[in-house]
């Protein structure tokens, strides 16, 4: 049996095989010269769906006839392209056969794209997890490196371990202000290899580069003039004895500044280019250069938390340059730098200044949390500040899916090979890698402060702090992997004033949760309490704006009704 497609208009023609005259196909002009062929109840049906508005948009479909004279049926157009072969619609599919012994419709069944079909979720989960897997390793990088220096420190003195916290506020926590640097490259490096425009990737990676380098000078600068000033301000009155460890880290960390940034924009490009491997043969190097350097300098040589800040530093640096290599094997000039436009830059603010919105009210409401923890006293400053690098080493497994969400949606929501329903599917492939990840996530994050404490630190008051937090700190975990791969998939539909209105909510309310709790002397555990309602309430509100008839992966009108009102006849 032979397929054909038809580029279907408000009329296809329909051949009589006795004469070559061309009729409308309507219910009336098939029955008039096939009545044999085709009875008028079943007809009428046909004839309502390929009339229809909602059908007509779709501009695809297929007709399977297995009569004696089903190649004089239907008239190919000639302008039909191979690509038009394939037999699909957005979002549905109908096939129509007639059987060679009754002379009727015999079914008409509802399907999805024939690509989607030969592609099972478990397939597309296999596909994520080859480009997420080492993705993973991208974002454990970075608060791997902090946990080492936390773990090695807090082997030596309790008081630096302290100091630790207000120190990786302003080192980490004000990094995370620039993801906004990471996103955009990935967000616009994707969109412009999706229309195939490698002059124009070039020239996006060109100026965001600028910008990254910039900004890095702008805060090497901070941490150089106004170190001391924003330390003093975060630790209070109460605890300046910590200041003076905390700004020997902040201003040996502070030199790899532009370096660190300039790093995210090459490692978020290639990422856009759905390339993960590069990037973490980069930082893999950069971590075993940063663990062997903390383990020299601190626990051989004795240079305390100066030491464990100039490995860090030192591994910085090297990852950024092996960055930039992995993109230049890539074909691109990483040392290409360019001024961008007046109208560039709008174009990066339209798109940075939401995710900037969200990403600072993140970081705020973290830093919020460690500065309650910070008027708690040393102790409860120390068990937060390992309890909270274990809970970022864990939630970062979770990146890779935002990440996954920011590469592979732009494709398919806007680029040449559009497909909504794909996205659709794509996410729930997110959700379920979420789910699981937040499971398996929880029991082993959960697990190793609560099992062996002692790699942290060996203060027993410091170790009983810790324990008080292990429920809430469990469940604010298990949602973390599905609200990252919800949130990307926001970014990747640039429904960015959603995402940064949501973020503020979330960060005005959980303030005013934390402040309560620790008035009412809720101690440390309430503070930990708040950030779990702050995960949970990112999750419901992403869910529920993906999920809404409004959202960017709901738009195509489905013709479902329709067809199965066929298939009851």
């Amino acid at each position: 049996m032979e397929i054909k497609t038809l580029n279907l208009s408000t009329h296809f023609p329909f051949r009589n095989p006795n004469n070559r005259r061309f009729y409308p196909c309507t219910s009336s002009a098939i029955v008039a010269h096939f009545p044999h062929y085709l009875p008028l109840p079943q007809l009428s049906h046909i004839s309502s769906i390929l009339t229809s508005s909602s059908f007509r948009a779709n501009r695809r479909f297929r007709i399977s006839c297995i009569t004696p004279i089903d190649q004089n049926l239907i008239e190919t157009p000639n302008n039909l392209t191979e690509e038009d072969s394939t037999v699909s619609t957005s979002d549905s599919e109908v096939e129509v056969q007639s059987d060679p012994s009754q002379g009727i419709i015999s079914s008409v069944k509802e399907g999805i794209n024939v690509e989607i079909v030969n592609d099972s979720i478990w397939k597309q989960i296999k596909e994520i997890a080859l480009f997420a897997g080492p993705a993973a390793g991208l974002w454990i990088c970075g608060p791997l490196m902090s946990l080492i220096d936390t773990a090695i420190i807090g082997q030596g003195s309790s008081l630096e371990l302290a100091a630790l916290g207000p120190a990786t506020v302003v080192c980490d926590y004000l990094s995370y202000v620039f993801m906004f640097l990471s996103i955009a490259t990935s967000n616009m490096v994707a969109t412009s290899l999706a229309t195939g425009d490698k002059n124009d990737v070039q020239h996006k990676i060109s100026i965001l580069l600028f910008v990254g380098f910039a900004c890095g000078l702008g805060m090497l600068l901070l941490t150089k003039f106004l170190g001391i000033k924003l330390l003093s301000g975060f630790t209070g009155a109460k605890n300046l004895h910590l200041v003076p460890a905390a700004n020997t880290y902040v201003q040996i960390r502070g030199l790899a500044w532009p370096a660190i940034l300039v790093g995210w924009v090459t490692q978020s490009a290639s990422l856009g280019m759905k390339d993960s491997w590069g990037p973490l043969k980069a930082l893999a190097v950069a971590s075993i250069v940063n663990a062997t350097g903390d383990i020299v300098l601190c626990m051989f040589l004795g240079y305390g938390i100066a030491g464990a800040a100039w490995a860090t530093m030192v591994s910085q640096v090297v990852a950024a340059f092996m960055m930039i290599g992995a993109l230049k094997n890539k074909g691109y000039n990483a040392f290409s730098i360019a001024i961008p436009s007046a109208k560039e830059l709008l174009q990066i603010f339209e798109l940075a200044a939401p995710v900037f919105v969200t990403m600072i009210s993140k970081v705020a409401f973290y830093s919020f949390l460690a500065y309650f923890a910070t008027s708690m006293g040393t102790r409860k400053i120390a068990a937060h500040q390992v309890m909270i690098q274990v809970y970022c080493m864990c939630t970062v497994w979770g990146e890779p899916l935002s990440q996954t969400a920011q590469s592979f949606m732009p494709e398919l929501i806007c680029g040449t090979n559009k497909s909504l329903q794909k996205a659709r599917m794509l996410l729930k492939s997110l959700l379920v890698i979420g789910a699981i990840a937040g499971a398996i996530l929880g029991v082993v994050g959960t697990s190793v402060p609560w099992l062996f404490p002692n790699l942290f630190t060996t203060d027993a008051e410091v170790i009983g702090e810790m324990h008080k937090v292990l429920l809430p700190y469990l469940i604010a975990l298990i949602v973390t992997p599905s609200t990252h791969s919800l949130e990307g998939t926001l970014l990747a539909g640039r429904d960015l004033r959603f995402l940064s209105i949501s973020m503020s909510g979330c960060f005005t309310l959980g303030g005013l949760l934390v402040l309560l709790v620790s008035n009412r002397g809720f101690g440390l555990a309430g503070c930990w309490w708040s950030l779990a309602a702050f995960q949970w309430a990112r999750f419901f509100l992403a869910l529920s704006r993906l999920t809404s008839p409004t959202s960017f992966l709901q738009s195509d009108k489905l013709i479902l009704s329709q067809v199965e009102k066929v298939k009851t006849t």
